[in-house]
């Protein structure tokens, strides 16, 4: 358990172990209390359980000052399917307040949901940045925007307008373009202030792949990706970009704009992403599927932990987790075994 040790994975220098992380965590709260004995609701709850689990790194995003954009203008509430225990986390869907395309095309997000100014948001991250290291002092926590500009425009619109939109690609790059410029903002904050990885996220695929025209992506969308990482890279940060869904035919286009790691979910190929970017990448992801888990198929599980370890010979540097997450619904015996297993085998 070491923060240099996801930070050496990521910059593909030699290291003791691979690093490892996992996400949603915080939804099994028996576990979590009654593997530490502590509130896991409470940041001393959170850090016993990390350091319990021997992670070495914690994904975060944070979308600025002003990131609640119901609050500050037009948004789609999508709603929230049942992903707690209990399906505490289950939100009804709210009505679009977009109804019509022409005004998908002529929206901006700065106008609408405006931003802070620089240095303040600057003083935020930074603020945010020193009290992980303050909390959490064995794991590296990243920074990171989430509504970037594919997931910007859905959080906005939903998917029902935002896909009729699409259809006019000269009419949606313009609009895209507008996200870009909001979240370069962001980027350029992040990129003011001490944290050593940043995270971009954006849900730009389906688990099927692409959703919109290849040329979408490859001429609007991950060219605007590489200007939002040249601040980052001038700074001196580490850059990883995560969405969930199927991006594999677009990885190499990713690459190339500049990203130091890729974070995907199982639904892209591990041997596929490992073959081709294993020996320059930081690979965030596993095998391993969290139905499996789920649905109890143990000795599925101890195969595909199997695979992503002779897979890793052939890399430099990886995070190891479930790449699509820990649900509440995970048996604790399951969950535990998985963890344990992982744990035992990290050594390089």
């Amino acid at each position: 358990m070491s923060r240099q040790r996801a930070l050496d994975n990521i910059s593909l220098r030699p290291t003791d172990a691979w690093a490892r992380t996992e996400y949603s965590l915080e939804y099994h709260v028996g576990y979590a209390r009654r593997l530490t004995g502590e509130d896991p609701t409470t940041v001393r709850g959170n850090r016993a359980l990390f350091d319990a689990l021997g992670l070495d790194f914690l994904w975060r995003t944070q979308d600025g000052l002003y990131d609640d954009w119901l609050s500050r203008g037009r948004a789609t509430d999508m709603g929230h399917a049942e992903y707690a225990d209990a399906g505490a986390d289950r939100r009804e869907p709210r009505e679009s307040p977009f109804h019509a395309v022409e005004e998908v095309w002529s929206f901006d997000p700065t106008s609408e949901y405006g931003l802070p100014s620089f240095d303040d948001q600057v003083a935020a991250y930074e603020q945010l940045n020193r009290a992980a290291r303050e909390n959490y002092p064995h794991q590296l926590v990243s920074g990171g925007y989430y509504k970037t500009i594919v997931s910007g425009a859905i959080q906005a619109f939903g998917w029902d307008l935002f896909l009729q939109a699409a259809a006019d690609r000269a009419k949606i790059e313009r609009v895209f373009d507008r996200f870009y410029q909001h979240t370069l903002f962001h980027m350029r904050a992040w990129a003011a202030t001490t944290a050593e990885v940043v995270i971009q996220h954006d849900d730009f695929v389906w688990s099927a792949g692409a959703f919109m025209h290849p040329d979408i992506y490859r001429k609007v969308i991950i060219p605007r990706y590489a200007e939002l990482w040249k601040p980052i890279r001038a700074a001196g940060k580490k850059l990883v970009f995560c969405s969930d869904g199927n991006y594999m035919d677009f990885a190499e286009d990713i690459v190339r704009a500049g990203a130091d790691g890729l974070s995907f979910e199982p639904v892209n190929d591990f041997p596929f992403m490992g073959e081709r970017f294993g020996s320059s990448h930081c690979l965030v992801g596993s095998c391993v599927d969290c139905r499996d888990l789920t649905f109890g198929l143990w000795e599925k599980v101890r195969q595909d932990i199997d695979r992503t370890f002779r897979l890793l010979e052939g890399c430099r540097g990886a995070i190891l987790c479930v790449g699509n997450h820990l649900p509440a619904n995970i048996p604790e015996a399951m969950l535990e075994r998985y963890l344990g297993e992982v744990r035992s085998r990290v050594s390089r």
